[in-house]
């Protein structure tokens, strides 16, 4: 079998993986601030601390994921991530019966860490393919979230009142049959034993963690990255609560969280190929010009179409700065290197994401709806002024 097709096959089952456990975060994410509220007295400030565990979770248990799945193999952990998740699940829907607010974002910070190994299947999915395959294997692995897109709303539709008259309990009970599913999926994986690498490339001795992270590609990306997937993370929290709060149903909010999340992943099956078309730089900025966008709907008023269509854009901007950035950094390091990289990369992102989802709901409850979206333009600013001085950068250096 050739490399690409092996390649290929790995990337479609970790797609396929991802479309299942995947589906574990927009389920935190659509009715954490909502189940939140729901836990809350009058004072609801802290309505999204639990989708700030869920995040937290993915922040902190990057580094252990990374560290675990070097040791044990890819295979092997990610079906540990599986039974965290699976864990988590049954943590929250316990809380959701004793009505525990801070036991439910714990619950919620344990379905993080098990989002932490599905964060690992893009770096998986590159790792198993050759160079010039690597950016349609990472877009591989994240289409498979525009399945995550229908699967999780829709569990949270049909299983929000299941387990009435604790209303939610039913959506994170399903977290236990999703990461049941995702082991099975993920036992057909056939990946290289990281714990026993063999070649020049494994044989390549790793530079230090400090001189990899000064290369200014590696910050670029990283800050693209983060300005993205943080950016998504502060607005996505507080949409749901916008949109209740302006009369709209949870259903109705939840349908809209349906709609990002699939403008998340949906352009993924072409995304890598405009990466090499047009160059990874392109692409990211084009990400940040539509967050940018999805600030100006978002602000031109709160009818649900409104709500709606910037969450679509909201989602596309994802897309196309972070899988870039994503691709960005995958530059930046050897495969002896990877580990650490990818941990310390993650934990920076998802810290950073964590960080956004908390002051969300503090932004949200203190200044509104507009305030969030106000937000974006400084932060794209910044990013779009790192890729011209990266580029800038380049050019000088090409001519001298």
């Amino acid at each position: 079998m050739s490399a690409e097709r092996e390649a290929r096959r790995t990337a479609l089952i970790l797609a396929s993986a991802q479309a299942i456990l995947g589906s574990a975060g927009p389920i935190a994410i659509s009715i954490g601030a909502l189940a939140g509220h729901y836990l809350l007295g009058p004072d609801k400030s802290l309505a999204t601390a639990p989708v700030t565990g869920f995040n937290l979770g993915v922040a902190l248990g990057a580094l252990p994921a990374a560290a675990l799945i070097k040791a044990v193999g890819q295979k092997n952990g990610f079906q540990l991530g599986t039974l965290i998740t699976g864990l988590g699940g049954a943590t929250a829907t316990f809380a959701l019966f004793q009505g525990g607010f801070w036991l439910f974002a714990i619950g919620l910070l344990v379905i993080g860490v098990g989002g932490a190994f599905v964060q690992q299947f893009r770096f998986a999915a590159a790792d198993n393919a050759p160079p010039q395959f690597k950016p349609k294997a990472i877009s591989f692995v994240l289409a498979g979230g525009l399945v995550t897109a229908i699967i999780g709303p829709q569990i949270v539709i049909f299983t929000r009142e299941l387990l009435a008259p604790v209303m939610f309990a039913g959506s994170f009970a399903a977290l236990i049959g999703i990461a049941i599913v995702g082991a099975i999926i993920l036992s057909f994986l056939r990946v290289r034993d990281s714990r026993h690498s063999h070649g020049a490339e494994a044989d390549t001795p790793a530079r230090p963690l400090s001189e990899i992270v000064r290369q200014p590609r590696f910050m670029v990306g990283l800050l693209c990255g983060v300005g993205s997937y943080a950016l998504m993370s502060f607005v996505m929290t507080g949409a749901p609560l916008a949109m209740v709060g302006c009369g709209f149903s949870p259903d109705e909010a939840t349908l809209g969280i349906s709609w990002h999340v699939m403008a998340m992943f949906g352009p993924s099956f072409i995304t890598g190929a405009l990466i090499q078309r047009f160059g990874v730089e392109r692409i990211v900025a084009l990400g940040l010009v539509l967050l940018v966008g999805c600030g100006i709907v978002a602000l031109s008023g709160i009818a649900l179409w409104q709500f709606w269509a910037s969450l679509i854009l909201l989602g596309l901007g994802w897309n196309f700065g972070f899988i870039g950035a994503t691709a960005m950094v995958a530059e930046t390091y050897t495969p002896s290197e990877k580990g650490k990289v990818q941990g310390l990369h993650d934990l920076i992102l998802f810290g950073s994401v964590a960080f956004g989802s908390l002051m969300s709901g503090a932004v949200y409850n203190a200044w509104g709806w507009e305030m969030l979206n106000w937000i974006i333009f400084p932060v794209v600013l910044l990013c779009l002024g790192a890729l011209g001085l990266l580029a800038l950068t380049r050019r000088k250096a090409v001519v001298a």
